[in-house]
């Protein structure tokens, strides 16, 4: 774009938002730095990809924008002009064609982040694009500068334009620690507070359910709370409950916690099988055949599922086929808090898109863009997360650009 040739932009954040607005913006024709707190960039995304990288969603795309909640119109003119799409010609682009998977998850054919981590990180340095590892964002000075703590002390960065892509505050220590937050505040911008999103859940176990069943998952099961219900699975941890099956109505249950102090979650142990067929099943003679012998040979429940069962009623080999049935369709679950964010996949807040512009300007900060987790959106796993990273730092990009585009033409030294 006419105007960016030789204006320095600096990216604070080397996650897919920040490495996506580099891409832009070193197409467009501006030098670019991005700086990172970590030693290298990229670490949560290679996080992402260890159990299979999940880039996007292949469902038509006004299914997908509703994934995003109250932010789908904030969101949705970043992702159609950046579409799933385009994140897998993306990502072909350099060398990872992707496939779509039986859920309709869209992945790379080499089911990891780190070639394709690797190859961008190519094709950006063949575009000029520098690093400056080990900075940590803390500010602005009073000229509007960036300040950087890094190990030889603190510096101060101008910048013709710059955007922030600093993330949340989930994984810590992959450089995800939400410390902008306080800058950010400090500046009169506003933050909706941080929370986990995507998290576990805590229940108080007995310690009998809990030594024989921590680690083992809950398969093919259903979770219904506040009128939803969702297919998936889930895992039993010491603390209680995660898994993706939980992290599709994390949102709810964790606002839930937070006004009540707690939330009933009920768990349909065999969601393909109404509960007339189960009590059938279960109204037939048991001759000798132990409780959990019938559960398994009429129900199909794990030993797990079984265990769900008898922590939900103490008097489970009394009840009578019909009340079974129900219990089995509906296990209700007390859960009693929510994990900490620092074990969250992803953060819900952040700035508010009230502080941003349709270009993701910061509108009390001019040439200063964001993306990413650092604004106030949250989606469920399946690709949405990334999809809304990539999509948003393309779009930070492109705003970037344009802001460039009008200041005066830099001259050749």
């Amino acid at each position: 774009m006419a105007g960016a040739s030789g204006h320095h932009v600096a990216i604070v954040g080397g996650g897919p938002a920040g490495l996506m607005a580099s891409d832009v913006l070193a197409h467009g024709g501006a030098c670019v730095t991005i700086y990172d707190q970590m030693p290298a960039v990229g670490r949560k995304f290679l996080l992402a990809g260890r159990g299979g990288l999940n880039l996007t969603h292949s469902e038509p795309i006004e299914q997908f924008l509703q994934r995003y909640g109250g932010a789908e119109l904030r969101l949705r003119s970043a992702i159609e002009a950046f579409s799933p799409a385009d994140l897998c010609a993306f990502s072909g682009e350099l060398g990872q064609p992707t496939f779509v998977g039986s859920s309709g998850r869209v992945f790379p054919q080499a089911m990891k982040a780190s070639p394709l981590l690797r190859a961008w990180l190519r094709r950006l340095d063949t575009m000029g694009v520098t690093f400056k590892l080990r900075h940590r964002w803390v500010g602005w000075d009073e000229a509007r500068g960036l300040i950087f703590d890094t190990p030889d002390g603190r510096t101060a960065v101008t910048a013709d334009a710059s955007v922030l892509a600093l993330g949340g505050a989930s994984w810590p220590r992959l450089g995800s620690d939400g410390g902008w937050v306080i800058a950010v505040a400090h500046a009169g911008i506003a933050v909706t507070p941080l929370r986990p999103a995507n998290c576990g859940f805590l229940v108080n176990w007995s310690d009998v359910f809990r030594s024989r069943f921590e680690g083992q998952p809950l398969k093919r099961i259903a979770l219904s709370f506040g009128g939803r219900s969702v297919r998936g699975e889930a895992m039993i941890t010491k603390q209680g409950l995660q898994g993706g099956g939980l992290y599709a109505l994390s949102a709810v249950l964790r606002e839930a916690i937070v006004a009540a102090g707690h939330a009933v979650l009920h768990i349909d142990l065999c969601p393909d099988r109404s509960a007339a067929a189960l009590e059938q099943k279960l109204s037939a003679p048991r001759r000798k055949q132990s409780l959990a012998n019938v559960l398994r040979k009429a129900a199909s429940l794990s030993p797990a599922a079984i265990g769900l069962l008898r922590e939900a009623s103490t008097e489970l080999p009394q009840l009578a086929p019909a009340t079974l049935a129900s219990l089995i369709k509906a296990v209700p679950i007390r859960l009693a808090g929510i994990e900490p964010i620092t074990k969250a996949i992803s953060t819900a807040g952040g700035i508010s898109f009230d502080e941003a512009d349709a270009n993701f300007m910061l509108r009390r900060h001019a040439g200063t863009f964001v993306a990413g987790e650092m604004l106030d959106w949250e989606a469920p796993t399946g690709g949405y997360l990334l999809q809304a990273c990539f999509a948003t730092g393309a779009a930070a990009g492109r705003g970037a650009l344009q802001w460039l585009a009008r200041l005066p033409a830099v001259t050749p030294a």
